[in-house]
């Protein structure tokens, strides 16, 4: 029985294999296809491995589920509960269908994820590094509008993304208090274009305004878990976790030319003529404060159930101490994990952790005073690999099934599923060998 779980395992791992080839060779695409990425610094990115994502997002009142530590960046705090030197890499797939007035579109976009270290310093604290997406950008579609008789078609556009390197630490106090934060260094590159052709006219110019703009400034995280056993075998963590005010700062260049569209070959010459070009467009992005609540119950190697309550204040986001225009947004993330025996030796599946988890989000944008909401039920597990006396290994898959937006007002409605992949390590780095 034992060879055939070892079989088992090295069949998943190739599995995994080829996913993760896949997955990298999509990463020169876009990552996100969604036209409410326009909004804001685009689609933000929880700050989530895939074990978190399939418990619906749970993540603030979370320290150690399945037997593995976990680098748990949504709550430094919690860095405290890592026991052993723990690596984790991930990489998403996404495939998503927009729906508008009858019409719509599939598309499928992959990357590679996140990559997180996690070291203990000693038996109360350790030290973490990482890097995780912050924010997708990701659209391009086009309106149609009539000037006197002349057809217009207007284009819009937008790629690029933010990342997010942190340095943080998480202390224990006592038994039951643990104090956590990240310093983080927000960074990328956001395009943005604006077009205007006249496709029935073909000796009208075409003009575009293109802004290409690169982000970076610091943030910093901070958090607080406070762990109790109300009975024997049972225990209950109380997390919070917020950011401080924070300013990054955008330098770029803003150009406005013209060129020629042909509509029967649909293809566009190079530019004709600049009419507006600044080489030094700079400005300072107000970010927004964060905070979260979050609860979880557990009985450690065995299951866990939580909860989590998450507002931002996005209506405070500002670029060139211009109001972006966007709305405070919340999340309530409900979810769970279950592993059958973790001592198991026969039974495969009884090693498995199975996960459950549903979010709601309000998100930050409305469209004609209508709010955009995103529903989401995850699902996943955790796949075991064989191991050594010091060293764990562990296969964490996920995927998240929901939609955002809705048909109304001539709104798109996204359906998707996207599946996250995990690869995790915990092991015994600095462990000297004591020999007899």
């Amino acid at each position: 029985m034992k060879l055939s779980i070892i079989n088992m395992s090295k069949k998943i791992t190739y599995l995994i294999l080829v996913l993760v080839t896949i997955l990298g060779s999509l990463k020169a695409q876009n990552t996100t296809n969604s036209p409410y990425s326009q909004f804001g610094l685009g689609d933000i990115k929880p700050m989530l491995v895939p074990q978190q994502i399939s418990m619906g997002g749970i993540a603030v009142g979370l320290r150690k589920t399945g037997g593995y530590s976990m680098i748990n960046v949504a709550n430094p705090a919690a860095y405290s509960a890592i026991n052993l030197s723990t690596m984790d890499m991930g990489a998403s797939l996404d495939m998503r269908t927009l729906s508008k007035a009858g019409a719509s579109e599939k598309l499928t976009n992959g990357t590679l994820g996140h990559f997180l270290v996690g070291i203990p310093v000693n038996k109360r604290s350790a030290l973490t590094f990482g890097l995780m997406p912050f924010s997708d950008l990701g659209y391009q579609y086009r309106m149609h509008t009539l000037v006197d008789t002349f057809k217009v078609d207007h284009l819009y556009s937008g790629e690029g993304g933010l990342s997010k390197a942190h340095l943080g630490y998480g202390y224990q106090f006592g038994k039951k208090l643990s104090l956590g934060f990240n310093l983080a260094y927000i960074f990328g590159n956001l395009k943005v274009r604006q077009s205007a052709e006249f496709p029935e006219d073909p000796y009208a110019l075409a003009t575009r305004t293109q802004s290409d703009k690169s982000l970076g400034g610091l943030n910093f995280q901070y958090g607080v878990q406070y762990t109790f056993n109300p009975a024997a075998k049972s225990i209950i963590t109380l997390g919070y976790s917020g950011t401080a005010s924070s300013r990054i700062k955008s330098s770029g260049s803003i150009t406005n030319y013209r060129y020629r569209y042909d509509a029967v070959a649909q293809a566009e010459s190079e530019p004709l003529d600049t009419l507006y070009y600044n080489p030094a467009a700079e400005s300072k992005i107000n970010l927004p404060i964060k905070q979260a609540v979050g609860i979880s119950i557990s009985r450690p190697d065995h299951w866990t159930v939580g909860a989590d309550f998450t507002y931002t204040k996005w209506s405070g986001l500002t670029d060139g101490g211009t109001n972006a225009g966007l709305n405070d947004a919340y999340s309530v993330s409900l979810g769970g994990q279950y592993t059958p025996d973790i001592t198991a030796v026969s039974n495969y599946l009884k090693l498995i952790d199975y996960s459950l988890g549903f979010r709601y989000d309000k998100t930050y944008i409305n469209i004609n005073n209508m709010p955009i909401k995103q529903y989401a039920l995850s699902f996943g597990m955790g796949l075991p690999l064989p191991a050594n006396r010091s060293t764990f290994y562990k296969i964490n898959l996920s995927g998240e099934l929901g939609k955002r937006g809705s048909l109304s007002n001539g709104l798109v409605k996204e359906n998707y599923l996207t599946i996250h992949l995990g690869f995790v390590i915990n092991d015994r780095w600095f462990i000297k060998t004591k020999y007899d």
